[in-house]
C-alpha cells in the first residue's frame, strides 16, 4: 500500500474533489457513481476493475448511510417498506451481478436509455409530480410493492447499476405516492442495505484501495451532509430539480455508450 506522504498528489486532490460532489449528487436524487466511478478509473488507470469498484464502494457507502441518517431526524421514512425492500434488493442485486457474468449488459442499454427518456418526459409533463407526500398505498400493498421494487431494481444494480437511486425514487413517488424528499429518503435507505452487501464481498476478495478509498470517504460523507441538509431545507422542488438533471445526464451517457463505435 502506498505510504500516506507519497498520496498527498494532485490525484488524490483531485480524486477527494470527485468525491464531495459524488457524495452530494447521490444524497439527493442518486447518480453519484456517474461522477466517481469515471474519475477513478481516469486517474487510477493502473487499477484493476475490480480494485476500482471496490474502492467507489468503500468511499460511497459512508455518504449514504449518513444522508440516511440525516434524512430519517428530518423525514418520515417507511422502514416497515424499506428493510423488506432492502433485503429483497441485496439478494437480488447478487443475483444480477451473477448473471451479467453469463449474459453481459451492452444489449440492456437501448432499454436502459428508452426507460429514462420516458422517466425524464413523464416528470416533465406531470408538474406536481412529487411535489405533495400523499401515499396512496395500505400497508400490505406497500410491502408486497416494495418487495416487487426491491426485487427488480436491485437486480438492475447489480447486473448493470448506473441509475439505481434515481430509479427508486420514480418508483417511490410514481407507485407509492411519495414526495421527491420523502422519495429520496427512502432511496438512500434501500441503497445503504445493498451497497453493504456489495462492500462485503471487494473487502472479502481484498479489492478496496484504502489508501485512495478512506480519504475519498471522508469527502463523499462531507458532500452528503451538504446535500441532505440542501433538499430538507429546500424540499421536494430541489430535489424534482435536480432528479431531471441527473435523469438528462444519465440519458447523454447511455446515449453516448450506444452510439460510440
Amino acid at each position: 500500500m502506498p505510504e500516506f506522504a507519497e498520496l498527498l498528489t494532485p490525484t488524490l486532490i483531485a480524486l477527494c474533489g470527485f468525491a464531495f460532489l459524488a457524495g452530494f449528487i447521490d444524497s439527493v436524487v442518486g447518480g453519484g457513481g456517474l461522477i466517481q466511478i469515471p474519475a477513478l478509473f481516469v486517474l487510477l488507470p493502473q487499477l484493476s476493475p475490480a480494485a476500482i469498484l471496490g474502492t467507489n464502494k468503500f468511499a460511497a457507502i459512508w455518504g449514504t448511510a449518513s444522508a440516511t441518517l440525516q434524512y430519517a431526524r428530518h423525514v418520515p421514512i417507511s422502514w416497515k417498506v424499506v428493510l423488506p425492500a432492502g433485503a429483497v434488493a441485496a439478494l437480488a442485486s447478487f443475483l444480477g451481478a451473477r448473471t451479467v457474468s453469463l449474459i453481459g449488459n451492452a444489449e440492456l442499454k437501448p432499454l436502459i436509455l428508452v426507460m429514462m427518456i420516458v422517466v425524464l418526459a413523464y416528470t416533465l409533463w406531470k408538474k406536481d409530480f412529487g411535489k405533495l407526500h400523499a401515499p396512496r398505498l395500505n400497508d400490505r400493498q406497500q410491502l408486497l410493492t416494495g418487495l416487487a421494487i426491491g426485487a427488480v431494481v436491485g437486480f438492475y444494480d447489480g447486473f448493470f447499476g448506473p441509475g439505481t437511486g434515481s430509479f427508486l425514487i420514480f418508483a417511490f413517488v410514481g407507485l407509492f405516492g411519495f414526495s421527491f424528499l420523502a422519495a429520496s429518503a427512502s432511496a438512500k435507505a434501500v441503497n445503504t442495505i445493498t451497497n453493504f452487501a456489495a462492500l462485503a464481498w471487494f473487502v472479502a476478495n481484498s479489492s478496496v484501495l484504502y489508501a485512495y478509498a478512506i480519504p475519498m470517504a471522508i469527502f463523499n460523507v462531507a458532500g452528503s451532509w451538504l446535500g441532505s441538509r440542501l433538499a430538507i431545507a429546500k424540499g421536494s422542488g430541489f430535489v424534482r430539480v435536480l432528479f431531471i438533471v441527473v435523469v438528462t445526464v444519465l440519458i447523454a451517457r447511455f446515449g453516448w455508450d450506444i452510439a460510440k463505435p
